[in-house]
């Protein structure tokens, strides 16, 4: 859209042909249009490429052989971006026309800010839902909240571009809670900022959604691991995490144990015994 984009807009797709080609609608119809739009295919098989093709003078698209990830779609996404700022839109979510816009307003009043996101309309089944109480954003220094569940939306974020590489990308050997893992380390050390109205249309109910899967805790336990061997945690900022980690570790285990996965049970149980002795 733009020979020299000031927002690169990364979509991640996978066997989403017309979803896909709704959110690249939502994404041409921003009010803000100093934007490149980049289409990461994740090695799509079914008629992805067709329903993007009467797009290919507005976007970038690039493709994939094999089924990566989300993660590896997004990273590859932003290494090709030339924007100062990136952000992120699933396929299965939409914008509203101002949501660029009041990102980049935001950041220019704000110039010391290196991420914020927005809130969101819930839509399940074509349905709209109210988000629970648990699910309310918060804003700034948001660590402790999100220990527990992911509170950021990647369709809601828009970030530093240098911050994002900064920061290491999304870790492409976690094939879901990505997210959490991602905006874990971030917050623990940056604030991520909330404008306070819903520019995004998040939509969900669909049996592809990576967020309705079973077992998640275990992606969660895995990022968390990582997280507390992190130099960046302050002592309280541990010992959360830890106490979170022993806690999603003892009910994954017991979830084992009750379909007979026994060893599994064990090394979650190991895992929550040798952070408890590390606290």
């Amino acid at each position: 859209m733009c020979k020299a984009p000031h927002v690169s807009v990364i979509i991640p797709t996978f066997n989403r042909s017309r979803m896909v080609c709704q959110a690249v609608e939502a994404v041409l119809a921003q009010t803000f249009t100093a934007f490149e739009l980049i289409v990461a295919d994740d090695g799509s098989t079914d008629d992805t490429p067709a329903s993007l093709a009467p797009y290919a003078d507005v976007i970038t698209l690039i493709t994939g052989n094999t089924n990566k990830g989300v993660s590896a779609s997004r990273n590859a996404g932003a290494a090709r971006a030339r924007g100062t700022y990136v952000a992120f839109l699933d396929s299965d979510d939409l914008w509203l026309p101002e949501k660029l816009n009041r990102q980049v307003a935001f950041f220019a009043t704000h110039p010391e800010a290196l991420i914020c996101q927005t809130e969101e309309i819930w839509i399940k089944n074509g349905r709209r839902i109210n988000p629970a109480k648990k699910h309310k954003k918060p804003s700034g220094m948001i660590f402790f909240p999100s220990l527990e569940l992911c509170l950021v939306s990647p369709s809601a974020v828009m970030m530093k571009k240098s911050f994002f590489v900064e920061m290491g990308g999304f870790d492409e050997s976690l094939p879901a809670c990505e997210d959490y893992d991602l905006w874990l380390r971030m917050a623990c050390r940056y604030p991520i900022h909330l404008i306070n109205d819903p520019l995004v249309i998040k939509r969900g109910g669909h049996g592809d959604q990576l967020s309705a899967a079973r077992g998640l805790d275990k992606f969660r336990i895995h990022s968390l691991k990582n997280l507390i061997a992190s130099p960046h945690l302050t002592p309280a900022m541990r010992d959360a995490a830890v106490s979170v980690l022993v806690r999603k570790c003892r009910i994954y285990a017991q979830g084992c144990a009750r379909r007979n996965r026994v060893e599994e049970a064990r090394e979650y149980d190991r895992i929550a015994e040798t952070a408890a002795r590390g606290q």
